[in-house]
């Protein structure tokens, strides 16, 4: 449902946060042909690198199904090369789940539960490293950081790029601050606020 219309108006509003989740589900055409989606990968790559020209600091998350029935082998590494292409900071991935009820359920060519758990590993690892690269591309940078909670003795909110910082610091519940980035973690980064 994302178009340049919206990405217009994200751009034109400053209290706007510059992040925005686009799934694409699948990065081969005939897939999402038959996932009945309304797109294709051409049109989803125009979008995402329309949005990136008017706001350079866009950052674009999304969802991949895999092992949706029918999916070859050669798909799923079109799929994974995609998400590469797209520059995604993060990605959901969900190995495609039988529904009664549902036309793909009947479809023939379902995906061994094995080779789906497989690709779901293979496309978690190549969304770790596409997630880690972008987190230390922030180090040294300042962002703002809308705190949250305590974690672990940590400070804990989000940047406006939904990536999760970590500052050592006393209650801050509910505070915009800036902090510095400083250091990677597991799951977000740290720094100290300015």
């Amino acid at each position: 449902d994302a178009s340049k219309k919206l990405f217009d108006t994200i751009a034109k509003y400053p209290k706007i946060a510059k992040q925005f989740h686009l799934p694409f589900q699948s990065g081969n055409d005939r897939v999402l042909k038959a996932m009945n989606r309304h797109y294709n990968r051409e049109e989803y790559l125009k979008l995402a690198h329309y949005g990136r020209q008017i706001m350079p600091e866009l950052v674009l998350t999304s969802d991949v199904i895999v092992g949706f029935p029918g999916e070859t082998e050669e798909e799923f590494a079109e799929s994974l090369e995609f998400l590469k292409t797209c520059g995604l900071s993060m990605f959901h991935i969900f190995p495609y789940s039988r529904r009664k009820g549902t036309s793909a359920a009947d479809m023939p060519d379902q995906i061994p539960n094995a080779v789906k758990e497989r690709r779901a590993a293979e496309a978690a690892s190549a969304a770790a490293e596409l997630e880690a690269a972008y987190h230390a591309s922030m180090l040294g940078t300042t962002q703002q950081v809308l705190f949250e909670q305590e974690e672990n003795g940590l400070y804990a909110g989000h940047a406006m790029n939904y990536v999760k910082v970590y500052v050592q610091a006393a209650q801050l519940h509910n505070e915009l601050r800036a902090v510095r980035v400083t250091d990677l973690c597991r799951d977000g980064v740290f720094g100290e606020l300015e």
